[in-house]
């Protein structure tokens, strides 16, 4: 007999969207929205057999983003949004200053295809550790134990079921879980208020744990209403308007772009560049900033495709907001843009 659904959320923080009743498990497992999601092996296995009808070009596209040092951000205090490859990201506000989704390391099956930006032993200072989800190339072993080490007053903020996860890596720190729609308690003195919201995606580290945490995204809204989006990993669905609903038009989105084919592998986990664009039009995003391409290799897609798809649909007035794609360890001055 199916198990009979359930609805829960972390009691200790506010929900912010009237009415929700929490997120929905069957069982152990999260499900997206309403929906409970299962990716199979058989899917994985056929991928694995299957030609790329794009291999050739797969192999001649050597292209990597440029990478800059920003260690100078690292040792200064402005405010700015750094790109470290993939889906990680520094984020300073106010004086403090946010990971997101560290991956500072090449391991098995995640070779870094650029260098980082920066030594990782640089990486201190940080006030808070934000996780979006589970998945290896998002919650790295290494890199979480490596920034606990050298940041011991870092507090983590992540997804509901995370911390048994968290145990090993980073035993000494506080971690606050939240479900979608929940505000994190930060404090009064925070310089700015932060959401857990939807994603549509699923979870999966071991043989056993499929669903078994939760995955979702962050929007960051300072005093004077900016908003800073960070997507996670998503494919498309309804939450983007919900989010809009809910917030308005966002000014910063930081959204997925890579990682797509083939199609029927990947379009239930990540959007396209194209699915992204209306992703972003759908949050009315004022400037919109590409990630989760370029760094490793997770698909059939040449490296430089998603960026020139996702330039191509700019260029083409399809963007609502203005794209900035910055190198590995530019800073942008997020702030500054009108």
């Amino acid at each position: 007999m199916a198990s009979a659904p359930r609805y829960v959320s972390n009691p200790q923080l506010r929900i912010i969207k009237p009415n929700y009743p929490g997120n929905k498990m069957i069982g152990r497992e999260y499900c997206n929205a309403e929906e409970l999601y299962e990716p199979t092996f058989g899917r994985v296995l056929k991928w694995q057999l299957s030609e790329n009808p794009q291999k050739q070009e797969k192999k001649a596209d050597t292209w990597v983003p440029d990478v800059v040092d920003c260690t100078a951000f690292l040792q200064g205090t402005e405010d700015g949004l750094v790109w470290l490859g993939h889906a990680s990201f520094l984020l300073r506000v106010g004086g403090k200053l946010l990971a997101f989704d560290p991956l500072l390391f090449s391991s098995l099956g995640l070779r870094r295809r650029h260098a980082l930006p920066c030594h990782p032993e640089d990486l201190l200072g940080i006030d808070y550790l934000l996780l979006s989800h589970g998945h290896r190339d998002h919650l790295d072993d290494k890199s979480v134990r490596l920034l606990a080490r050298q940041n011991p007053g870092m507090q983590i903020l992540t997804s509901l079921s995370m911390t048994p996860l968290l145990r090993g890596m980073a035993p000494g720190l506080q971690v606050q879980e939240a479900g979608w729609w929940q505000q994190y308690n930060l404090g009064e003195q925070a310089p700015f208020e932060l959401f857990y919201l939807p994603a549509s995606h699923w979870h999966r580290r071991g043989l056993t744990d499929l669903n078994q945490v939760l995955w979702g995204s962050f929007l960051l809204r300072l005093p004077d209403g900016r908003t800073v989006y960070f997507a996670g990993d998503t494919s498309m669905a309804g939450h983007f308007e919900e989010i809009e609903k809910q917030f308005g038009p966002l000014d910063t989105v930081i959204m997925p772009i890579g990682a797509y084919k083939p199609a029927y592998m990947m379009q239930l986990s990540h959007v396209n560049p194209h699915e992204a664009a209306k992703a972003a039009n759908l949050l009315r995003a004022g400037h919109v900033v590409p990630m989760h391409y370029g760094t490793f290799d997770l698909s059939d897609e040449p490296a430089s495709e998603p960026l020139h798809e996702l330039q191509q649909v700019a260029h083409g007035g399809m963007l609502r907001g203005e794209l900035h794609a910055p190198a590995v360890g530019e800073v942008l001055r997020w702030q500054e843009w009108e």
